[in-house]
């Protein structure tokens, strides 16, 4: 998984893939719609959703993460577009050896995110981005403990 809050690839697998000329398709760029700009609270609790057992759509964690949702708001609205958007051209930003692969549950949303390639990021909007979710701003892990152990990007 790679996005704005899930950032751990950067500190090991990327340089490799980037010493061997591999590029990475991204996956989970919106962090289950935690970071698209749609989701809140009281979506994600039915039974069977993962994001009802996962850290960081629990309690306090959510709250914490929610606020960064907030804060890249407020950089999406200054350029006339959408949190999903923002999120999505910042994994496209990274770097052209990096393609984020979005899922889309209506056409409405897939549209969305395809608008995402019109989106250009400065410099500057890049800059406002990190000091907005800076890397290690994620409350809560991605999985539980138990399942975190067994991935080779989180160790």
């Amino acid at each position: 998984e790679y996005s704005l809050i899930s950032r751990s690839l950067e500190d090991r697998i990327l340089p490799v893939l980037r010493e061997l000329g591999i590029g990475m398709t991204a996956y989970g760029v919106l962090s289950r719609g935690l970071i698209s700009g749609h989701w809140d609270r009281n979506q994600g609790q039915e039974k069977g959703d993962f994001r009802s057992v996962s850290p960081r759509f629990q309690g306090d964690n959510v709250d914490k993460n929610l606020a960064l949702v907030e804060a890249l708001r407020t950089i999406a609205a200054a350029k006339g577009v959408s949190v999903a958007q923002i999120a999505i051209a910042w994994v496209a930003a990274q770097g052209d050896d990096i393609v984020p692969l979005v899922g889309a549950r209506t056409r409405a949303r897939l549209a969305e995110s395809l608008g995402s390639l019109d989106v250009i990021l400065s410099a500057d909007d890049l800059a406002a981005i990190e000091h907005a979710v800076p890397k290690d701003a994620a409350a809560g892990t991605r999985y539980a403990e138990a399942q975190m152990a067994h991935l080779d990007s989180e160790h």
